[in-house]
């Protein structure tokens, strides 16, 4: 989760020329330049996601999936419902106790943390276990697609302006955005990932792999919808503007949906490395973003307690659902 930190801007780039003298094309240019790693990384798995998709199309375009493209987009559109539902009670509260909002999003970390492992990281082991033939060639077709969702997740974070709290703002022209955007921004990087899980775990057509991990990344908006809320109620939104633009970023889960059904369709290696891409994703904003923001504040103990509740829950809803 990233939080307004109030911070004077900079007015000059990397390359010490004025802002409005540089195009954007230039801005991405020098950042690229800076980080050739990463952007190369980046390149990598946007032509692996794309190659999916493309191939994905073309297999629904004859017919046989558009159950499973219905099956995606109310996936999708549980995650909008869970945000819009958590962002709710932000028109009456300006906070929460700071120990209860790390338990919070503990616990939706947990429940991510288990969906990764159980509705996504398993099943691709399995299909890409009966693929190739044998265990250790699906395992590795799962790792290529966890390496793919890292690089993902690490190249966007990186070329995409966005703000932390204690880095403060971040990426290539971030001095360009004003506050609203440097927060929908930051809040698209967390969110995509749950939908792209969403859709690549419905692509299979197998409802025992997508209905609990739909359920799980709903019950985990929740949460995230309010803390989002009241983050950007403490920025100094109004509490309506504060629930609206809360709300409005679980529409990145129905299109992170779309984009996982295509990510998982067609090709069967494109199933099990759409569910490993997918995992790395969400394990990546875990890991990244979600435990270091619950440990900041010296409520480790309650923010691993939610944790372990999270993971725990999600283990039960996929036992009891798949």
């Amino acid at each position: 989760m990233y939080l307004w930190h109030n911070k004077q801007t900079r007015v000059m780039n990397q390359s010490n020329l004025p802002v409005n003298d540089t195009s954007w094309r230039e801005v991405f240019a020098t950042h690229a330049q800076a980080h050739p790693a990463v952007a190369a990384g980046l390149v990598a798995a946007i032509v692996v996601v794309i190659a999916l998709i493309i191939q994905s199309l073309l297999h629904i375009s004859r017919g046989p999936d558009s159950q499973f493209l219905s099956y995606a987009m109310l996936g999708g559109a549980a995650g909008l419902a869970g945000t819009a539902l958590g962002a709710l009670p932000a028109l009456f509260l300006r906070s929460i106790p700071r120990v209860l909002e790390d338990s919070m999003l503990g616990f939706a970390a947990g429940m991510m943390l288990a969906a990764a492992s159980f509705s996504l990281i398993l099943p691709g082991i399995e299909a890409g276990t009966e693929i190739s033939g044998n265990a250790v060639g699906g395992g590795l077709l799962v790792v290529f697609g966890l390496a793919m969702g890292a690089l993902l997740m690490l190249g966007l974070d990186e070329f995409t302006p966005h703000e932390h709290q204690h880095t403060g703002p971040c990426g290539p022209g971030y001095e360009r955005c004003d506050r609203a955007w440097l927060f929908v921004f930051a809040i698209a990087l967390h969110n995509l990932p749950e939908g792209m899980a969403i859709g690549v775990s419905f692509s299979g057509g197998d409802l025992s792999v997508g209905v609990p991990l739909a359920t799980a990344i709903a019950l985990q908006d929740i949460p995230e919808g309010l803390a989002v809320a009241l983050t950007l109620r403490a920025a100094g939104f109004s509490n309506i503007t504060a629930v609206t633009v809360a709300a409005a970023t679980g529409l990145l889960e129905p299109l992170g949906a779309f984009i996982g059904l295509g990510l998982g369709g067609g090709l069967m290696i494109a199933y099990p490395v759409g569910l490993g891409l997918a995992a790395g994703a969400m394990i990546f904003v875990v890991s990244h973003e979600v435990i270091p923001e619950t440990h900041k504040n010296g409520h480790q103990t309650a923010a691993t307690l939610g944790l372990m509740t999270g993971f725990a829950l999600m283990m039960i809803l996929d036992t009891a659902l798949g």
